[in-house]
């Protein structure tokens, strides 16, 4: 009895020896100590408007109901990132952006008429944005090949769809949009050392500073005051 037992701790003791010896292998050590790093990125956005209205609405008016409606597009970029501490990067990543966004007006065509008419809003954006990322340490154990993060910055975004200097040449009445855009944003995000590239999966907000809407006396414009941009994205990066 006491041989079983004795072979037994040993056997315990053996496992417990190389479970602390097992040894996860750490890919890309020498990643984050390269001040520059390069790559490109891929993803999905959600486009949306934040619509406030006038003080003083105009109940007479014609014009009942004003709602935004957002649509999904897809974006693609560049990535320049550079060091500059242990946990903390500042990125640029001049990214091309392709999306629509809708309003729904409900407009009163008599005393118990109402017609519905959805303006869609065509855009596409060139963004220049600057962001700072702070990073964690890898994680421990088996997850020694990834991290975590959070970002924040400010992006400039030049629509190069708009149609604010467009002349009207029919009797269909155009949504014309400001093509001068600054947002501030807000992330979070995963990264993941691959053997030969680090693959991250970010996920962002960004709200609109800029007032978009262009005024012009017309029966969309009559009750809006300022209209600003809402936007989401969801993005692998490969660097």
């Amino acid at each position: 009895m006491k041989r079983r037992i004795l072979i037994g701790l040993i056997l315990i003791f053996s496992f417990a020896k190389g479970l602390q010896a097992q040894v996860y292998p750490k890919n890309l050590p020498k990643y984050d100590r390269k001040q520059w790093h390069f790559g490109f990125t891929l993803g999905m956005n959600s486009m949306d408007f934040i619509i406030n209205p006038v003080d003083q609405l105009d109940y007479n008016d014609t014009l009942m109901v004003i709602q935004p409606m957002s649509s999904q597009g897809f974006n693609i970029g560049i990535v320049v990132n550079k060091r500059l501490t242990n946990y903390l990067d500042l990125r640029f990543v001049p990214t091309l952006s392709f999306g629509e966004r809708s309003i729904k007006y409900i407009v009163r065509a008599g005393p118990a008429d109402e017609n519905t008419y959805i303006k869609t809003v065509e855009s596409t954006y060139i963004d220049f944005p600057f962001t700072l990322k702070y990073k964690s340490k890898r994680l421990p154990g088996r997850w020694n090949n990834s991290r975590v993060f959070v970002m924040g910055g400010v992006r400039y975004s030049l629509d190069l769809a708009s149609q604010k200097e467009k002349k009207g040449v029919s009797d269909e009445v155009v949504i014309k949009l400001n093509p001068h855009d600054v947002m501030g944003t807000l992330g979070v995000g995963f990264d993941f050392f691959l053997p030969y590239f680090k693959f991250g999966i970010e996920l962002q907000m960004a709200y609109g500073m800029l007032n978009l809407m262009s005024k012009e006396p017309n029966i969309y414009n009559t009750n809006i005051d300022r209209m600003n941009s809402k936007m989401a994205w969801i993005t692998l990066t490969f660097e």
